[in-house]
């Protein structure tokens, strides 16, 4: 089964997520640049030295059958301006968490993270017949943290200790959550800030 089939790519009138592949590591590094986010604490992006282990990571999860990891292109240029993915996919619980994402600085507050987000839900509600997507952050990460609430999604608590992260940092996780009975509102709001 190739790629297409168990991954398809999912377009928006902004930005198409394409299942990522090796060939997208130089644009993941220019998108990284654009704020050098690899010296970011709160989250992890790759860098020049990190990108090639980054990618390998999210294609053994892909063949594993726990992960979908995209690259994420603007329509516009068919420039790479960030990464998503789903991971910690659970199909029998039919759950998972929409998480590693990080954007270019230049397309933060743009619109492209409401309508990749809005894509994914989609898919995962819709197509995966998902019951459960969560979204966890760094304690820490209040920009995220407001992101996260933004696109609809309920805080469930903090998660001491969750994740060491690469400076050695003990991390606290802020675990966010929407459910299917609450996708419908969160699909009619998305849409209508999309519309904005």
């Amino acid at each position: 089964m190739d790629v297409q089939s168990r991954q398809p790519p999912l377009v928006g009138a902004l930005v198409e997520l394409e299942p990522l592949q090796p060939e997208h590591s130089q644009g993941l590094l220019g998108a990284a640049a654009d704020g050098e986010l690899w010296t970011l604490k709160a989250t992890v992006v790759p860098g020049p030295s990190t990108i090639d282990g980054y990618i390998a990571s999210a294609l053994a999860g892909r063949q594993a059958g726990t992960v979908m990891p995209y690259a994420i292109i603007l329509r516009s240029t068919g420039r790479i301006c960030g990464s998503t993915r789903f991971w910690k996919i659970d199909r029998t619980n039919r759950k998972l968490e929409i998480g590693h994402t990080w954007l270019a600085s230049s397309v933060q507050r743009s619109g492209v993270n409401t309508e990749a987000k809005y894509l994914l839900l989609a898919h995962a509600f819709e197509v995966m017949q998902c019951v459960r997507v969560q979204f966890t952050t760094d304690e820490l990460n209040a920009a995220s943290r407001a992101a996260i609430l933004r696109i609809g999604a309920k805080q469930e608590g903090i998660v001491r200790n969750e994740r060491i992260m690469p400076d050695g940092r003990k991390r606290n996780s802020v675990r966010f959550s929407i459910i299917d009975s609450e996708w419908p509102d969160v699909k009619v709001m998305l849409k209508q800030k999309m519309q904005r």
